[in-house]
């Protein structure tokens, strides 16, 4: 019994430092991505970073694309969990202005996620191309649009806007607030927490419904809203996670 536990207490040991170390080398990745760009960083800049061996990578991922599939899938289960939290956190997470606001600044806060919002191909170049083929994209494409149709059938938004035209219309508008800073002289450029204040405006002038047809959720509306999008990003956070269990073992 004995030499059972500290057989198991051994492989508990190494697992924790195969994840450190996992996690070491997604850390290197990551500001290697952002200095340099995904074309440009190479797998020995990886190791050298990380100071791990450049074969020790390959023992946790097959390719280097699959090393930077890994990066990506965590930087967007950490978005995920920030705007979780976020919306958790404030009593008016749960309307339109809330949900814009915190998700918006949390894309903002994590430069690799608001990179594959803003489709940056100097940043993470031919990743997204490939990444915008994967079954994976096309699934997570479908969760949003379902997602959107429940918030539109809740009284969140109007109802008489088409979903995928929602979609549309509202990245238009996202996108539009992060890349307009470029094209503006000095003295129009304002902090993320203003051009969010302003984008959440603009968003609820568009798809509030319009009083008195319409009225804005009460209180226990927003809480389900609030509970409904919680319960969205738990399942997506599990199902990421099962994912990358399972391509470890396989």
């Amino acid at each position: 019994m004995a030499t059972q536990r500290k057989s198991e207490r051994g492989q508990t040991e190494e697992r924790s430092k195969r994840e450190e170390r996992a996690s070491r080398i997604l850390d290197a990745a990551g500001e290697l991505m952002l200095r340099w760009g995904y074309n440009k960083t190479t797998i020995d800049d990886i190791a050298r970073y990380a100071g791990v061996a450049k074969g020790t990578i390959y023992l946790h991922w097959k390719t280097r694309e699959d090393l930077f599939t890994a990066l990506m899938k965590r930087e967007y289960i950490h978005l995920a969990e920030d705007v979780k939290q976020r919306i958790a956190n404030d009593p008016e997470g749960g309307t339109l202005r809330g949900i814009t606001k915190h998700s918006m600044l949390a894309t903002m806060k994590n430069p690799l996620m608001k990179a594959v919002l803003l489709r940056d191909t100097d940043l993470i170049g031919e990743w997204m191309r490939k990444e915008s083929a994967s079954p994976s994209f096309s699934e997570q494409l479908a969760q949003s649009l379902a997602l959107v149709e429940h918030i539109r059938s809740s009284g969140v938004v109007r109802d008489d806007i088409d979903t995928r035209k929602y979609v549309y219309m509202l990245d238009a508008i996202t996108i539009g607030f992060l890349v307009i800073d470029r094209y503006m002289p000095d003295d129009f450029k304002y902090p993320d927490e203003e051009i969010v204040e302003m984008t959440a405006e603009v968003v609820e002038r568009t798809f509030a419904p319009s009083p008195p047809l319409s009225p804005q959720p009460d209180e226990q509306a927003r809480q389900e809203t609030a509970n409904t999008l919680t319960s969205y990003i738990d399942n997506v956070i599990t199902l990421r996670k099962k994912q990358d269990q399972e391509e470890a073992s396989s």
